[in-house]
């Protein structure tokens, strides 16, 4: 089984952490992945996405055209890729920053408040893992605890005393998933 994900916002919102996480997670699982990032030259405020394709089998290529997957931090993200999604596929949208929901009938949406729940938990830079934890909810490609560990086992050094949050984070963003909004 092939799982593309795209993952896609302004720059410094963690989208390019949150697919190499995901990526790092598929790879300690046993599985082949890509990860590809793509970002504008003004980094900080600019488009940022990156592709994750997770697979049992070698990937062709990194390519993706109709992902299984997306999760969009900002409205600029959800009108280039809601019409890309692949039918049957999820579309996971921060309902902090976007004020539509996703038009398509035929694709598994979740609207994610995850600016909102990040500054409950207390650091609004924990809203990438917010969305991640909504996206594993929806389409389980690998399980809470395999992120979990990646998580622990590849986070820098100077990031570790968010380790618990970022856990909280994940959670919470499946709890949101699983309630339906």
């Amino acid at each position: 089984m092939q799982t593309e994900i795209i993952l896609s916002g302004f720059g410094g919102q963690g989208m390019l952490f949150a697919g190499q996480l995901l990526a790092y997670a598929g790879l300690d699982a046993g599985k082949h992945v890509t990860w590809f990032p793509s970002y504008g030259p003004e980094m900080r405020g600019g488009t940022a996405h990156c592709v994750v394709i997770v697979s049992d089998d070698e990937i062709g290529s990194p390519i993706v055209r109709n992902p299984a997957a997306v999760i969009v931090m900002n409205l600029p993200s959800l009108d280039k890729y809601e019409s890309l999604v692949r039918s049957g596929g999820t579309l996971v949208v921060n309902a902090s920053l976007v004020d539509r929901a996703p038009s398509r009938a035929d694709v598994d949406s979740a609207m994610v408040p995850a600016i909102s729940i990040a500054e409950e938990i207390g650091d609004k830079r924990l809203a990438n893992l917010v969305m991640l934890g909504a996206l594993l909810e929806r389409r389980p490609v690998l399980t809470p605890e395999a992120v979990r560990q990646a998580l622990d086992k590849h986070i820098p050094e100077r990031h570790r005393k968010l380790l618990q949050a970022n856990y909280t984070a994940l959670e919470r963003g499946a709890e949101v998933a699983r309630a339906g909004q």
